[in-house]
């Protein structure tokens, strides 16, 4: 039997997917962490967090889950224990990752549309306390994915491999906890990003339009607006941040929508569904390797300090060999 066209596609992409995205976020991590880039310290802590969250989904999903299936079939991360940790690993990190974006998007919000919210809400404080609660809170509800498979097999009473358990197809329980779980991550998400950003937007050019007149009231010259230009970085990041997410998570969202009201779903790795559904997977991991490039192109600052960084080992190992 020919070995379907999308599996060889997953075993090439997740491989180049992993060797780009663990240095990238790495990277991310390092260049905000130092608190140089021109953004306040509120920003970066939600970034810094968003780029944790996403090399987790990174090692989680394409390293431990596909990389390990498709070459390292009969490793010990294949005790049913492991594997079941790994599942709740990834579920968890998805979620961290997701709502720290939703966050992130009220943050700016809050900062552009309430004035007399903003010093009290747009805070470090805040965003620490913001993403240390996201994180408890996405670990503590995907706790139950742990439960959801028994071993295909047992030897010397070790447990290995792991297949979804009757029940999990037959019980209430599990049903409601899918459905919950898959409304949370990432329907809800997915529409309170495009909400707040529509918000955003509105806000944004109705103070454009009347500092405009403003402007023309009292001095005729064209000259800059301070002000407004160092709102753009800010807006600028995060409508390419929104935006990013916006469209790599569409197609996975359609997808789960169109499975729930049709109850279509893949009969083998030739049926045109699970071509889609593996592209949405895709896509979705995509997600969390695509803001360093965001970063790259909207802030100035952030180029400057990955220059730096690259520089940095080149230089000293100049200086080294330099008699």
């Amino acid at each position: 039997m020919e070995y379907p066209l999308i599996l060889q596609v997953e075993d090439i992409y997740y491989p180049v997917l992993v060797a780009v995205g663990v240095p990238v976020n790495l990277m991310a991590i390092v260049i905000l962490s130092r608190g140089k880039c021109g953004l306040s310290k509120c920003i970066t802590r939600y970034l810094v967090g968003m780029a944790c969250a996403d090399l987790l989904v990174i090692i989680s999903d394409p390293i431990l889950r596909q990389i390990r299936l498709i070459y390292f079939p009969y490793s010990f991360l294949n005790i049913t224990p492991v594997f079941s940790l790994i599942e709740v690993m990834f579920f968890s990190s998805t979620m961290v990752s997701v709502w720290l974006t939703v966050a992130f998007t009220f943050d700016r919000f809050v900062a552009i549309c309430c004035e007399k919210l903003k010093t009290k809400y747009c805070t470090a404080r805040t965003a620490a306390a913001i993403i240390g609660t996201v994180s408890v809170l996405s670990c503590l509800e995907c706790a139950p994915w742990y439960f959801k498979s028994v071993p295909y097999y047992i030897i010397d009473n070790v447990s290995w491999g792991c297949q979804l358990k009757p029940s999990y197809y037959t019980s209430i329980a599990w049903t409601a906890f899918v459905l919950f779980h898959r409304i949370l991550t990432p329907c809800v998400p997915f529409f309170l990003v495009l909400l707040l950003n529509v918000l955003t937007v509105r806000r944004i050019l109705a103070a454009s339009r009347v500092r405009r007149e403003l402007r023309g009231c009292s001095n005729g010259e064209n000259h800059k607006d301070i002000e407004m230009l160092n709102r753009r970085k800010s807006i600028a990041l995060l409508f390419s941040i929104t935006g990013s997410f916006i469209l790599l998570w569409a197609t996975q969202v359609v997808f789960y929508i169109y499975q729930r009201i049709t109850h279509n779903y893949p009969s083998s790795f030739t049926d045109p569904l699970y071509t889609t559904e593996s592209v949405a997977g895709f896509l979705q991991i995509l997600s969390s390797c695509t803001n360093m490039c965001i970063y790259v192109l909207t802030q100035t600052t952030f180029r400057e300090e990955l220059q730096n960084v690259v520089k940095y080992p080149i230089n000293l190992i100049l200086r080294l060999v330099k008699p």
